[in-house]
């Protein structure tokens, strides 16, 4: 007999190999939807018994309705993304439903899909393709850099650009330019380099030299922008928490006809000196609820490298407001409202 306030719901599970991707090898995907979710997950034959409150069990319901669509498709999923979102949708439950597996932008000249990985990645995909300007901010890993050059490259491959321009404000931490060795292009070329290796990956070093050459591609410090009008371009500012006012008003106003901008930084970790204001701090202020712009606030759950990264993070959310009691954490961040509907 069930008891008061327990549901339960069953799923049907597929045969052979299909059945060890839903609930994973030695059912690692079976526990640890049960651990994270709190729900009863019991396996008879060829059914998966869900028990639990009715949150519990529409939730773990759903996450195994995907997991069967993926494995009957030859698609699977590790159980790192599913702890990934299913920590999403406890740090956010306003969000009632999330995607396992998001269809993949594009596959890099080695054969690898790249898709966003977290539901706050999907939300700053979507952003992308329905805003001319979006500003993503959150923390290192969270896939701002990584996502805006795929959609560079996709805008690229399907014609809907004609450049793309990657820009970085070259701030000299801990060291100073002119004492580095090499010309101009040597000295600021290591804070370029973490633009160069995602473009890379993504179309390979041979057609990347081409697409320089033929001017198709530019990677170019911030300094450079200075009295363009870039049309037709997808344009990406990167590490723009190290940005002045006037740097970020300077680069904004570089948009030209059928361009797409995207502004990314962590506000956590400026390098500017105590007495400057980071311009995508103000930007955040000035452009809020602005039709046609987009804010994108990634927070940990987003991070998608070692997951010792989000335990670093963390911890050093941790330590800050230590010190700093009055200070706002990213433990759990509210989402922005963007500018418009993406």
């Amino acid at each position: 007999m069930q008891q008061p306030g327990v549901r339960e719901a069953t799923i049907a599970l597929p045969a052979g190999s299909a059945a060890v991707a839903v609930l994973g090898q030695h059912d690692a995907l079976l526990e640890l939807v049960e651990r994270e979710l709190g729900a009863t997950l019991v396996v008879r034959g060829d059914t998966l018994v869900i028990r639990g409150t009715p949150e519990q069990v529409d939730a773990a319901s759903r996450v195994f309705e995907q997991l069967v669509v993926l494995a009957q498709s030859g698609r699977t999923v590790t159980p790192v993304d599913v702890r990934r979102t299913l920590r999403y949708r406890a740090a956010h439950p306003d969000v009632k439903d999330v995607r396992l597996a998001p269809d993949a932008l594009l596959v890099t000249s080695s054969g690898k899909p790249i898709a966003p990985r977290t539901p706050g990645q999907e939300t700053y995909v979507t952003a992308i393709r329905g805003h001319d300007l979006t500003f993503a901010i959150g923390p290192a890993g969270t896939g701002k850099t990584y996502l805006a050059v795929a959609m560079a490259v996709v805008a690229l491959r399907a014609r809907t650009v004609q450049r793309i321009i990657l820009t970085r404000p070259a701030i000299e931490a801990g060291e100073r330019l002119g004492f580095l060795p090499g010309d101009i292009a040597a000295k600021v070329d290591p804070y370029l380099r973490p633009l160069y290796d995602a473009l890379y990956e993504m179309v390979g070093p041979e057609r990347f030299g081409r697409l320089s050459e033929r001017g198709v591609v530019e990677v170019v410090p911030l300094a450079f922008m200075r009295g363009r009008t870039l049309n037709d371009a997808f344009i990406i500012l990167d590490e723009a928490q190290n940005t002045t006012r006037e740097q970020m008003k300077m680069f904004l106003t570089r948009m030209g006809f059928g361009s797409k901008v995207v502004v990314t930084g962590d506000v956590t970790q400026t390098d500017l000196p105590r007495d400057r204001t980071s311009g995508l701090i103000e930007a955040r202020e000035i452009f809020q609820g602005i039709q046609g712009i987009a804010f994108v606030a990634l927070s940990e759950v987003d991070v998608v490298r070692h997951e010792l990264v989000q335990t670093i993070v963390r911890a050093y959310d941790r330590f800050e407001a230590g010190k700093n009691p009055d200070a706002p954490t990213r433990s759990r961040p509210a989402r922005e409202p963007e500018g418009g509907t993406p």
